[in-house]
Parts: structure tokens; C-alpha cells; sequence
């Protein structure tokens, strides 16, 4: 018997069946009104002649439609250069956080080292504090690295060994190597493949689902991610796209309209990499977390 809100005895009756229908149309609408108008506010915007979006009274449908904004924003706020240092960034983050959370989920899966359960504890605590509490401690780390005493501001270090031990990947793929048969790791094993080749041949292959998702969260969260660059990259050389368009916003050549035509082109490969990748979202992340 199926478990749900409203019992199965309501939604066979016409008035039942149609309040139910109502509430859930209502909810999409409001739920997608909410998260679309932004998006929808910023592509108008981007269109909209500046006079008409300096306006004190908004208008939303654009009065004229100025493409040539996106042509302008590209070449006055050198779109295409913050944009290749992204794009570096976000390759960069995701190998290290591959290499490093891998390693760590599969030692704490299979491995199972003594202390184990207490650093997955630990790791998932780190998940309860703010991120803005962690700003300063990591901010200092970086300026002064310990034991080494190296400076890593305005490197992308300052940006990959950070974010290289993600606990919440590290969960993720631990949950999904828990359900590995121990039957294929111990034939691998009576074959003569040592721990790391049994990663590589037998782990790693079977774990694309969850792999996929890990590495578009990976990617996503390095060219979005606007505070911890904006703090550690101060050399305009070496700034990402958002932090290099919050920097120019406030010059006087820029107009609103070719910011706003700069946030959609920063936008444009996060949504598109969303929209074509959604399924493997949603299957990696319901691959671990079902006995089979």
C-alpha cells in the first residue's frame, strides 16, 4: 500500500481529484515564477535599450530589442579572457576534487582504516557549519600556508585546495562504493590486482553514474562561486567571470544593459550544462542510496 498525503478513497471522488490537481498547478506555477522571473528579468534586461531600463518605472516586456549589447559587453568587459580563466578553474577544481575525494571515499568504504567512522563523523559535521564561519580560518590558511609558510593569493591553489576535500562528494561516492559487491573486489583481489588497480579497473568503472554527478557538482560550484574568489583573486589578471563583472559594474563605461548582457553570457554554459546533464543528476544521486 502507497503511502501519501491524501488517501486514494479522496482522490476518486471529482472534488477531491480536482482540488488536488489545483493545489499542485498552483504550486508549480508559483515554484517556477520564482525561479524563472530572475532569469527572465536578466535576459530583458540585457535587450533593453539603456534609457528605457534606467527608467523609474519598469516595463517588462522590452519596448526595443538592442542585441549589440552582447556584442559590446563581450569586448568591453573582456568577457572572453575571465571566461578562459573560469573555465581553467572549474577543469582544474574538478580533477583535484576527483583525485582527492575518490581516494578518500574508497579508503573509508573499503579500506576501513582504524578510525574511519570517527573522520566520516568529522567530515559530516563540517557540513553543519556555515561557510561564511570557515572564511577567515581559510582565508589566513591560504595567505600564510602552514609548515611551508607559502602565499597561494591570486594562484588557483587558493581556489583548488579548498575545495579539494568536498564532504559531501566524499559521502556521496562512499555511499555508492558501499554498494559494490564485495564478490567482484575479492576476485579482482585472488587475481593478483593490488588496492589501487582494483580502484582503477574495477571500482572506477562501475561508478560512472555517481561520477558524473560528483563532477558536474564539481564544475558547477567553481564558476558560480563568487565570495571565496572574490577574496582571494584581488590581481584582475587572475579573477573569474563573476568576480571580474562585479568589479567592472561599478565603471563608468558599462552600461546596465551590457552588464546584464554580461551575467547572461556568464550564465549560458552553467544552465546549458544543467539542462543537458539533469538525468545523470538525478540518477547518480539515487544510485547509492537504494540497496540492489
Amino acid at each position: 500500500m502507497t503511502r501519501t498525503l491524501i488517501s486514494e478513497t479522496v482522490l476518486r471522488r471529482r472534488r477531491g481529484r480536482l482540488l488536488h490537481l489545483t493545489a499542485v498547478a498552483v504550486t508549480v506555477v508559483v515554484f517556477a515564477f520564482v525561479f524563472l522571473f530572475p532569469l527572465y528579468w536578466m535576459v530583458t534586461g540585457a535587450v533593453k535599450d539603456p534609457d528605457e531600463l534606467a527608467r523609474a518605472t519598469p516595463t517588462l516586456i522590452p519596448e526595443t530589442w538592442n542585441l549589440d549589447s552582447f556584442a559590446t559587453a563581450w569586448t568591453q568587459l573582456q568577457i572572453g579572457k575571465y571566461f578562459l580563466n573560469t573555465a581553467f578553474y572549474a577543469v582544474g577544481g574538478w580533477f583535484i576534487q576527483i583525485a582527492v575525494d575518490v581516494c578518500a571515499a574508497y579508503a573509508l568504504s573499503r579500506l576501513r582504516p582504524w578510525g574511519g567512522r570517527v573522520v566520516l563523523g568529522a567530515m559530516l559535521a563540517s557540513l553543519m557549519l556555515p561557510a561564511t564561519a570557515l572564511l577567515i580560518p581559510a582565508y589566513m590558511t591560504v595567505a600564510d600556508v602552514p609548515l611551508f609558510g607559502v602565499n597561494l593569493l591570486n594562484t588557483p591553489w587558493a581556489l583548488w585546495l579548498p575545495a579539494a576535500a568536498n564532504a559531501f562528494n566524499i559521502y556521496l561516492l562512499k555511499r555508492f562504493f558501499d554498494q559494490i559487491p564485495g564478490e567482484l573486489l575479492d576476485a579482482a583481489s585472488i587475481d593478483g590486482a593490488g588496492r589501487l588497480r582494483i580502484l582503477w579497473s574495477v571500482v572506477l568503472p562501475l561508478s560512472r553514474p555517481v561520477l558524473s554527478v560528483v563532477s558536474i557538482f564539481a564544475v558547477i560550484g567553481m564558476w558560480k562561486d563568487f565570495l571565496w574568489p572574490f577574496l582571494v583573486l584581488q590581481d584582475p589578471d587572475t579573477q573569474t567571470l563573476s568576480v571580474a563583472l562585479s568589479r567592472l559594474a561599478n565603471t563608468s563605461y558599462i552600461t546596465d544593459s551590457e552588464m546584464f548582457a554580461g551575467l547572461v553570457i556568464a550564465s549560458v554554459p552553467m544552465v546549458v550544462i544543467f539542462l543537458a546533464l539533469q538525468r545523470q543528476i538525478l540518477a547518480g544521486l539515487s544510485a547509492g542510496g537504494v540497496k540492489g
